[in-house]
């Protein structure tokens, strides 16, 4: 390209205006109409018991790397919601699960999430931490390091699955009265 050549066109979505029919901006191709969707990300994880223990994973990529999580990541292209959590235990914790309850859908605006969490159950306490754990134990609720946890929504899916273990009537929860996760 010469000094004196015109600047290349952007190609594909580079315009950011309302959509006819929409409500939101979106960024738009000039030439052939394309939208751009940007939208949430879908979390999916498990809360996951054995005995009275719960798997716990120390983080090890940020963010909040050292930090310590339930096993839970992106949502995959062809899987259900409790597959990916299935697959994210087995990734980061290289265990087995039994999917038992929907627990939670959390909203994270902040972050352009939603988190799906499952109940689940350990088929064995057999785990071991993957590429992506620098750690992974089982830990009885008074052993959790609740100052040392991950995220705000880590402390409330625990928190709900005590609640679901209970044995009280439950039904899948949500982000606590006021709080958005935009700790």
């Amino acid at each position: 390209m010469a000094a004196d050549d015109p600047p290349a066109k952007p190609i594909g979505p580079s315009i950011r205006e309302v959509p006819e029919g929409d409500t939101h901006e979106r960024l738009v191709c000039a030439d052939c109409g394309y939208i751009a969707y940007d939208n949430p990300k879908v979390v999916v994880g498990a809360v996951c018991g054995w005995d009275d223990r719960i798997l716990l994973c120390r983080r090890a990529i940020e963010p909040r790397r050292g930090y310590w999580t339930i096993p839970a990541g992106y949502f995959e292209q062809g899987e259900t919601t409790a597959q990916g959590a299935a697959r994210e235990v087995e990734e980061e914790a290289g265990a087995r699960i039994d999917i038992e309850a929907l627990l939670a859908v959390y909203s994270i605006p902040r972050l352009g999430q939603v988190q799906v969490i499952y109940a689940a159950r350990l088929i064995a306490p057999d785990i071991e931490p993957g590429i992506e754990t620098i750690e992974a134990r089982l830990a009885a609720w008074d052993d959790i390091p609740w100052d040392d946890l991950a995220f705000p929504s880590v402390r409330w899916a625990l928190h709900h699955y005590r609640e679901y273990q209970s044995g009280a009537p439950f039904a899948a929860r949500s982000n606590p009265p006021g709080e958005l996760g935009n700790l």
